[in-house]
């Protein structure tokens, strides 16, 4: 969401498409000069917005001069690998998420639990870690759609290996997890459709050469 007397919209100085400010990722100058992503918009200074996506952010790191120099009026220096970064940042808020879903009491972990969840409650999303057996996977989804409730039934999550999972949770060899309805899942949903956008390059479309300003604020 913009924050109070924020713009809803920006144009990304990459593609020049005007968007959502929640589809782009705001970039500000560090005190050594140094182009930093503010996930959470809330770092003072100009800034500089592009595309929530890694295409699109591997093209202004690129074109940095035109891009983040012209947007800052001033020369940016861009450490390689912007990119890695802000998907380290977006999947480092999504685990944290992760975390508070746990301690609202919004999550199960364990098969078992998990097939129980999914027959008896409110189920928003079920988190498979990415090695976990595709048998086990199946079993689940057919529990989720022998109920119903939703045309596409519970959102799916595997972003994750196990390892990340057992830290994000404090628990060991998480493998499955239900997420039940409420404020802390949804949350967390939202901070993976962020990242998957972003790792899907969905957004980014017509990556072009074009002159003019560059969007700032």
């Amino acid at each position: 969401m913009p924050r109070k007397n924020e713009p809803a919209e920006r144009q990304c100085a990459v593609t020049r498409a005007v968007l959502p400010v929640d589809q782009l990722i705001r970039f500000v100058l560090d005190p050594q000069g140094q182009v930093v992503p503010d996930l959470k918009r809330v770092l003072p200074g100009r800034g500089v917005w592009v595309t929530a996506a890694a295409e699109t952010i591997e093209a202004a790191e690129k074109q940095k001069k035109r891009v983040f120099g012209r947007g800052f009026k001033c020369e940016a220096q861009v450490e390689a690998g912007l990119a890695g970064r802000v998907d380290a940042l977006l999947e480092k808020a999504a685990l944290s998420a992760l975390s508070m879903t746990r301690k609202a009491g919004e999550l199960v972990t364990g098969f078992s639990k998990v097939e129980a969840a999914l027959k008896r409650d409110p189920v928003s999303g079920l988190i498979h870690a990415s090695e976990a057996a595709d048998d086990g996977i199946r079993k689940l989804a057919a529990v989720a759609a022998g109920r119903n409730e939703t045309a596409n039934g519970p959102q799916i999550v595997r972003l994750f290996d196990s390892t990340q999972l057992d830290l994000a949770l404090g628990r060991s060899n998480v493998i499955h997890a239900a997420l039940l309805a409420g404020r802390a899942s949804e949350n967390f949903l939202s901070r993976v459709r962020e990242l998957e956008a972003f790792r899907s390059n969905s957004a980014a479309k017509d990556i072009g050469n074009a002159d003019g300003a560059v969007a700032q604020d």
